[in-house]
């Protein structure tokens, strides 16, 4: 039964309104009840009548089996009270679903291609790729979660200015390859580039026989630091428990891309200036964008759009969600209108979506560069603290992981974070840990229990527990719907919250109503297991 359009359903017959007019919310008090409407104040107005007269005349007309009491509060608010029957039957409907509880099937039949980790190669994850990283599995997890098949891939360059300049930093240093030595040799390439002339002639030359592919052993060199560069990206993503299908890079995409711009050259789509090839987009209120180069080597823009193709030849799929940084929205808007002009149907399964920026609130941790600081660096950190408290490996690095992923999924994506690194490992409130600590708790609870919760008998007033848990499929859709984790991520922190509460109060084991409180714990932990695995955090056995 989907509750909300049931009573959407009731109160649009009662007051004669389509149920799509119908709003409904949770009251902030749950002594209020637990769902309100305002639809007898906006449709007072209209029809020139009190709204709380007209309330009253709308509450006569409902009267629905799971609803207890239906109320008139204030101006003119309608307040439902759901049973205690529904409720009950709430806690073994949560049970019988198990890890399919809170899942829908909005989404079968749809496939989709999530774009995100952006890694390239020759430089190590930063903690900014944290950002679009935690975001894009989590995006990618809600959709699963309602059905969708997706298939994820970190789309990432390889040829071009960086990799020159760590080519040149490699063969400067004569040191052995590995994630942290690419590094520096990236941050060598770079500073030799800008401090010394013979150096950026040198890199310069690099960047045009890589992106050449003729010299067979600077190739083999090219090859094996990116695929170094590449395991590194790989370890981090094993630590935050991401699994990709396919690392796809620009040296595959730019030959596709050559082939669009020139297939849109002959079509009028795109025009030739001063030797360039460019998008006018300025006469679409976007911007003007070169797609070729005077030297005639491809663009970012070009690559992107030839990495649609290749996203088609790889997998038939009805959707392409490219997940980036804010600063690329209106790039973006020219990458699609171009497209949309050359193959309109890839140009209609691109959605782009976008995360902020992370800083840190202290400025003691840096890269042995001081340029970045490494995505390995700040998980490293953050394990050392928890191992100062716990000195398991396993415990400490979900524990890390969990801090991370809670800082950058409890606010809406788009918006910058800054991450305090004590703040993130407290166990009070507002934090992964203390999602984690909650549910480890609530497993204890049920691995100390002897008592069969089979016939539970429940009390007469159903517990506040009761009255958040059931909600968590309407939450998850409303993530769903608008690819917005941070709802979860404040469902969960209530649940949790309202989870200490009903430990601090109630005694549990032993106690009046035992085998109801297993039950509702049973059904706590099944939601919080759901939420977790939703915002990719997974909670240790002990903390």
């Amino acid at each position: 039964m989907d509750l909300v359009k049931e009573l959407q359903k009731a109160v649009a017959a009662a007051a004669d309104v389509e149920a799509s007019s119908v709003h409904l919310e949770h009251p902030q008090d749950l002594s209020h009840g637990d769902y309100a409407t305002n639809i007898a104040m906006t449709l007072a107005k209209e029809r020139g009548v009190n709204p709380k007269e007209l309330a009253e005349e709308i509450i006569k007309k409902i009267d629905l089996p799971f609803v207890e009491e239906v109320s008139v509060a204030g101006p003119g608010f309608i307040n439902f009270k759901l049973s205690r029957e529904f409720f009950t039957g709430s806690l073994k409907v949560i049970g019988s679903l198990g890890r399919l509880w809170g899942s829908n099937t909005n989404n079968v039949d749809h496939k989709v291609i999530m774009e995100y980790v952006n890694a390239n190669a020759f430089k190590q994850l930063h903690i900014g790729h944290l950002m679009g990283a935690t975001i894009g599995e989590s995006i990618a997890r809600l959709l699963q979660f309602s059905g969708a098949e997706v298939k994820k891939e970190s789309y990432g360059g390889d040829v071009g200015p960086h990799a020159a300049k760590a080519v040149y930093g490699l063969r400067k240093l004569q040191k052995e390859l590995s994630p942290a030595v690419i590094g520096e040799a990236y941050a060598l390439g770079a500073k030799e580039y800008e401090e010394n002339d013979s150096a950026k002639e040198e890199i310069d030359i690099l960047n045009k026989a890589i992106y050449a592919g003729e010299d067979k052993d600077l190739m083999k060199e090219h090859e094996e630091g990116r695929k170094v560069s590449i395991e590194g990206v790989q370890e981090i993503l094993d630590v935050l428990d991401i699994k990709l299908d396919r690392f796809i890079f620009e040296s595959e995409s730019a030959p596709y891309g050559m082939k669009l711009v020139e297939e849109g050259l002959k079509k009028g789509v795109f025009v030739e200036s001063d030797g360039a090839v460019i998008y006018e987009g300025e006469k679409k209120g976007l911007h003007t964008r070169v797609f070729k180069t005077k030297q005639g080597t491809p663009t970012y823009e070009a690559k992107e759009l030839g990495l649609e193709t290749i996203k088609d030849e790889w997998w038939e799929h009805d959707q392409s969600i490219v997940l980036t940084g804010k600063e690329q929205a209106e790039y973006f808007k020219v990458i699609k209108e171009a497209l949309s002009e050359i193959h309109p149907e890839q140009a209609e399964k691109i959605t782009h979506l976008s995360n902020g920026l992370m800083k840190l609130s202290e400025g003691k941790m840096s890269s042995r560069t001081g340029d970045i600081v490494t995505a390995k660096s700040l998980i490293d950190n953050l394990v050392e603290k928890v191992k100062e408290q716990n000195p398991d490996e396993e415990t400490a690095r979900k524990v890390a992981v969990a801090a991370i992923k809670y800082s950058i999924l409890r606010q809406q994506p788009g918006g910058d974070i800054v991450f305090d690194v004590n703040n993130s490992l407290s166990t009070e409130g507002d934090s992964g840990p203390y999602l984690q600590y909650a549910l480890v708790r609530a497993k204890k609870i049920l691995a100390d229990s002897s008592k069969d919760d089979a016939d539970a008998v429940a009390p007469e007033q159903p517990y506040d527990l009761e009255k958040i848990l059931y909600r968590f499929p309407e939450v998850v859709a409303r993530a769903q719907e608008k690819y917005e984790p941070h709802h979860v991520t404040g469902f969960l922190t209530e649940l949790a919250s309202e989870f200490n509460s009903f430990y601090a109060k109630e005694k549990i084991l032993g106690g009046e109503y035992e085998g109801y409180k297993l039950l509702l714990i049973e059904a706590f932990v099944l939601t919080m297991t759901n939420g977790l695995w939703l915002l990719g955090i997974e909670a240790p056995e002990k903390m």
